[in-house]
């Protein structure tokens, strides 16, 4: 069954009415500070009620939970996540980061005194698919012209081809593209000149599709490494390859101590195994991952910082979801 958002929205409400909870679509569609919520959401218990800022989402996967977290908290106190359906081990780290959710199978976790809900382990009845909005944009093509957009903006007004260029992809994945972001809130014409809004949003909407559907992909070889130690040593450049992930991240705010290295190249340099002392391991610490971008950061030696936030992101790992919590505020530091 494919559920639309109002839908998807509808069928969330009522497991809260199953626990004895007033639920009530307050607002639709609503502009906040900073980013826009789905809906407010209006809950009533005990003689108090309380507004929640709802944000939706489909097919959660642990490798996006880091960065759905980071979506919510920025919406503060009064965030709600609603989900088609949230697994029990998404449950309890939804649960831990004190982040409201509520889904289509039953599940859901409410903590506002006097209210307390905790439901997790209901799985829907049948499969429940809600709608997907992002359409082509947020596919592997579309991915690499979005990711080229956050780390220039401007780009926005580019002629096709040299964003495709930019982006490493064909000219027509970027008209397709392109064609999408308006309709995505993602861009508007002003006086004959494309202009990308809500970059925040629209990294934050990246940075879960991206270890999903993109990163899998680009895999050029996994290494097992005896020590980490060369992390803040290391000349990338001197292979090919730029530092991603944790040694970037580590690089940029200084404050994690990497467990994993993560390369991108354009291929995997035979100097790059023997000065590190690298083998083959599929289950190993380092990994070379295929660049797909095709042009410069400011540090030549490291991913650009929303590849790095990310990478971290995915990792689930509390620490680097931290680290990449500092990447992100510096990527906005100086808007643009």
């Amino acid at each position: 069954m494919l559920l639309t958002d109002h839908q998807l929205l509808q069928a969330a409400l009522r497991t809260l009415r199953g626990h004895g909870v007033a639920a009530e679509i307050d607002k639709p569609e609503t502009k906040l500070a900073r980013t826009t919520a789905a809906a407010l959401i209006r809950i009533a218990y005990a003689n108090t009620e309380t507004l929640y800022a709802a944000e939706l989402k489909r097919g959660l996967r642990p490798a996006a939970l880091g960065a759905v977290i980071h979506q919510l908290q920025r919406l503060g106190e009064q965030a709600l996540l609603v989900a088609d359906y949230v697994t029990p081990p998404m449950a309890d780290k939804l649960r831990e980061q004190k982040i409201a959710f509520i889904d289509a199978a039953g599940n859901a976790y409410l903590e506002r005194p006097p209210l307390l809900i905790w439901v997790k382990g209901q799985r829907p009845a049948e499969l429940v698919r809600a709608e997907k909005r992002e359409g082509r944009a947020f596919q592997t093509g579309g991915l690499q012209v979005l990711f080229a957009l956050i780390c220039h903006p401007e780009w926005a007004d580019a002629p096709y081809r040299e964003l495709a260029q930019k982006a490493g992809v064909a000219h027509g994945t970027v008209g397709w593209a392109m064609a999408e972001l308006p309709k995505l809130g993602f861009v508007t014409t002003m006086h004959r000149k494309r202009h990308l809004l809500q970059r925040e949003r629209l990294l934050q909407q990246w940075a879960e599709f991206y270890p999903r559907l993109l990163r899998p992909r680009l895999l050029l070889g996994r290494y097992r490494a005896d020590k980490l130690d060369w992390w803040q040593t290391i000349d990338p450049t001197k292979y090919g390859a730029v530092l991603g992930g944790e040694p970037a991240g580590a690089r940029i705010t200084q404050y994690l101590r990497p467990g994993t290295a993560t390369f991108y190249a354009e291929k995997v340099e035979p100097r790059l195994l023997v000065d590190l002392r690298l083998r083959n391991d599929d289950e190993g610490n380092v990994e070379v991952l295929r660049r797909f971008w095709a042009f410069p950061n400011e540090d030549p030696a490291l991913a650009p910082a929303p590849l790095v936030y990310a990478d971290l992101m995915a990792t689930g790992d509390a620490r680097c979801i931290e680290t990449a919590k500092m990447v992100y505020e510096r990527i906005f530091e100086r808007r643009t």
